[in-house]
């Protein structure tokens, strides 16, 4: 395991960070297409929710598994059959006439994400020294976010010389990638090592941990995160339907929406989170946003015209944004000595609203084009609720017990 300076590692790193943003990137150019793709093969607004949703099923199951191989079977071969995997299921949904092909399609992309992520990290974590290890993990998160804002732009623009066209793009740069890690990346772990790890992880009992989340003091903070996911996953799921339904935007027009609302969320998040945390406080932050949250996704349902919605989605957007990471900081420092079983379950329970909450939009959108929105205001209205039973005090005390 050879831990250099950054400075001397530039083409590693940014052959690993290419590969996590491409995979983020193929994920966002999809959303702006959607609205296209669900009128022309007559998809229901439940089915478009189903498609989400089985992406974060497929990712939720087979994690345990992949986070357990990256160790097994080194972190190269794990990162090249993600990227391989990802870019079969993105050829595989561009060309899908049948929806039965399309759910397909979405089981291996999560797949894919799973193996991906764990590998990507793992391989940072293994080649930076401890004092550098922060750094290359804000550009692993900075790769993430910058792939998920230009998704959406490059797909509605794509998308405009043919609705199946941002699909292909994603399959094809999916596979540069994963020949170019397959050639330029080294394992960066010994035979020996990879031994080592595989026997010292201990095969982490899922269900075990699932039922010690169901303590009180623990159960009140991942029930926001659940509720959260829920919410935020409910919004975003229907948001290009919604505009597409509603307003008759393109896939231009709503590449542009979404893509300005997400840089707008980035930048504040990079310059001001730090500064709102240190003069509210994490819980206050989450409070405040989630009354924004509620407003807002309420309002979605009564403004008109372009401009007014680019200013409602970035307003919620920024939301949003500011949200997630607060709630993750949260859990992190009221953590005490359970780093590990709190941030496993704070994913697991992430996962399970993402699962969830596109599923509950789906129906709702065929319903009525705004019920997505309005049952997203009252659920994270309810996490605001439950946000007052929070004793931050009594959890932090109650983990380093």
């Amino acid at each position: 395991m050879v831990q250099k300076p950054i400075k001397e590692q530039k083409m590693v790193l940014i052959i690993l960070l290419s590969n996590i943003f491409i995979a983020f990137l193929g994920i966002g150019l999809i959303i702006p297409v959607m609205p296209s793709f669900m009128n022309i093969m007559h998809l229901s607004g439940s089915t478009m929710g189903y498609l989400v949703a089985v992406f974060a099923v497929a990712q939720l199951i087979t994690s345990p598994f992949a986070g357990r191989w990256v160790d097994r079977y080194g972190r190269k071969k794990i990162i090249t059959f993600g990227l391989f995997l990802f870019a079969v299921s993105e050829l595989i949904f561009g060309l899908g006439t049948h929806v039965s092909v399309l759910y397909f399609a979405r089981i291996l992309g999560g797949m894919s994400a799973a193996f991906i992520m764990p590998g990507v990290t793992a391989y940072v974590a293994d080649i930076t020294t401890i004092k550098e290890r922060p750094k290359a993990m804000g550009y692993v998160s900075a790769a993430i976010s910058t792939g998920f804002i230009i998704g959406p732009g490059i797909g509605g623009f794509i998308a405009e010389f043919g609705i199946r066209l941002p699909f292909f793009f994603a399959a094809g740069i999916a596979f540069l990638a994963c020949i170019l890690s397959l050639f330029i990346l080294k394992e960066p772990l010994t035979k020996e090592q990879m031994e080592e790890l595989s026997s010292n992880s201990k095969q982490s009992n899922f269900f075990g941990d699932l039922k010690r989340s169901f303590n009180p003091l623990y159960f009140i903070a991942f029930i926001i995160v659940f509720v959260l996911a829920f919410g935020l996953s409910a919004y975003e799921t229907v948001f290009s339907l919604f505009s597409d339904h509603k307003f008759g935007f393109t896939p231009k027009d709503i590449a542009l929406i979404i893509t300005i609302s997400s840089i707008f969320g980035v930048v504040f998040q990079v310059f001001m989170f730090g500064k709102m945390v240190d003069k509210l406080g994490e819980k206050k932050l989450i409070q405040i946003c989630l009354i924004t949250g509620v407003i807002l996704a309420a309002a979605s349902t009564v403004i008109s015209g372009f401009w007014m919605v680019l200013l409602v989605t970035c307003l919620i957007f920024l939301a949003f944004d500011l949200l997630r990471p607060a709630l993750t900081t949260f859990l992190s420092r009221s953590a005490g000595k359970e780093q590990g079983f709190v941030a496993g379950m704070n994913s697991t329970y992430t996962s399970l609203g993402n699962i969830a909450g596109p599923a509950a939009a789906g129906i709702l959108f065929d319903l009525n084009i705004h019920y997505p929105y309005l049952f997203a205001a009252v659920i994270m209205f309810i996490g605001l609720s439950i946000t007052f039973m929070w004793r931050e005090k009594q959890f932090a005390e109650n983990v380093a017990d």
